[in-house]
């Protein structure tokens, strides 16, 4: 901080022979009051440019951290730019677990293979995800061993597509209230998956803070679901909690138009097959990708997003363009 120090005693300087300029300091932050006179103006704007130098060089974004990242690949989606993988023990950072890693260019996906081993740059820039990028991701992938054994071959994965029927899943909602798809018919119905612990700020956290923003916007004739997909653990109560949370309020008015439910353990696989919901329990975290349904007053499906790269005024063009 030698510099600022340089800059400060510098305005001190200048502040004490630009009468009939008045000053004040407090915590380093000066302040122009008051000045009468022309010829204090060369004066006056070398105080104001140095303040806001003093001031920056204090508030600066925080450089990205780089960590290497090894472990295995568990799936790959080129869709949304993804891979997850199964990842030893970053020290300092993160416990080895499997998660979903970002990655800019699917050049980068297209030589890996299920089980492979690999190496990588981890990015994390350490800031809150409020533009639609990502906050980190990975980079520089090299296999540092192949699958010894190929992977079986996985069944095709169902896509919801516009003009699909939902069926009528039911839940249990954040005031312990049972409810099913069929009762919101007459509105659209904007459905997104979730659970409460997702610890990973491009996930859960983003598609919450996503619809907290379409919240704000919402149509009257349009109603939001958040789903969980941990029904051990997002209760009723915490679901409750977590909405508040997330909504940046305690009126319970929100529910009018924004629920929080969570279906029996027993349906969560034919909910998670029709909406192309991945869901696998790792370690005591829940490895998953992300899937946001708009569905029509008829109950059919109107679009469908995989993963995290829409914004809301893509789900509010969806209503009000039908």
């Amino acid at each position: 901080m030698q510099r600022q120090r340089l800059i400060e005693e510098r305005i001190r300087e200048a502040a004490k022979e630009a009468t009939p300029l008045q000053w004040h300091e407090t915590s380093s932050r000066f302040k122009l009051v008051k000045m009468n006179t022309p010829r204090n103006r060369g004066q006056l704007i070398f105080v104001a440019l140095a303040a806001a130098l003093a001031l920056s060089s204090c508030h600066h974004t925080p450089a990205a951290k780089h960590y290497q990242l090894t472990g295995r690949v568990l799936t790959i989606d080129i869709q949304s730019h993804s891979v997850v993988i199964d990842g030893d023990d970053i020290p300092g950072f993160m416990e080895a677990m499997a998660m979903s890693y970002h990655v800019k260019s699917t050049d980068q996906l297209k030589p890996l293979s299920v089980g492979d081993s690999i190496s990588a740059d981890l990015i994390d820039t350490q800031q809150e995800n409020t533009n639609g990028e990502p906050s980190s991701w990975i980079e520089n992938i090299k296999v540092t061993a192949h699958s010894k054994t190929p992977p079986a071959p996985q069944a095709a994965l169902r896509t919801p597509s516009p003009g699909d029927e939902v069926p009528d899943f039911s839940f249990t909602n954040q005031s312990g209230k049972k409810v099913s798809l069929h009762q919101y018919r007459g509105k659209f119905l904007l459905i997104t998956f979730i659970y409460t612990r997702c610890p990973f700020p491009d996930f859960c956290p983003r598609v919450s803070a996503n619809f907290a923003e379409i919240n704000k916007q919402l149509p009257a004739n349009a109603h939001l679901l958040s789903i969980s997909f941990d029904p051990e653990h997002d209760t009723p109560k915490v679901l409750r909690d977590y909405a508040f949370s997330v909504a940046h309020t305690h009126d319970p008015a929100l529910f009018q138009h924004w629920e929080f439910a969570v279906p029996q353990a027993t349906d969560l696989p034919k909910i998670a097959g029709f909406f192309a919901l991945t869901v696998k329990p790792e370690g005591g975290l829940i490895t998953h990708d992300l899937s946001t349904t708009v569905i029509g007053p008829d109950g059919k499906i109107v679009n469908w997003y995989h993963g995290s790269d829409w914004h809301p005024s893509d789900l509010i063009k969806d209503v009000a363009s039908n």
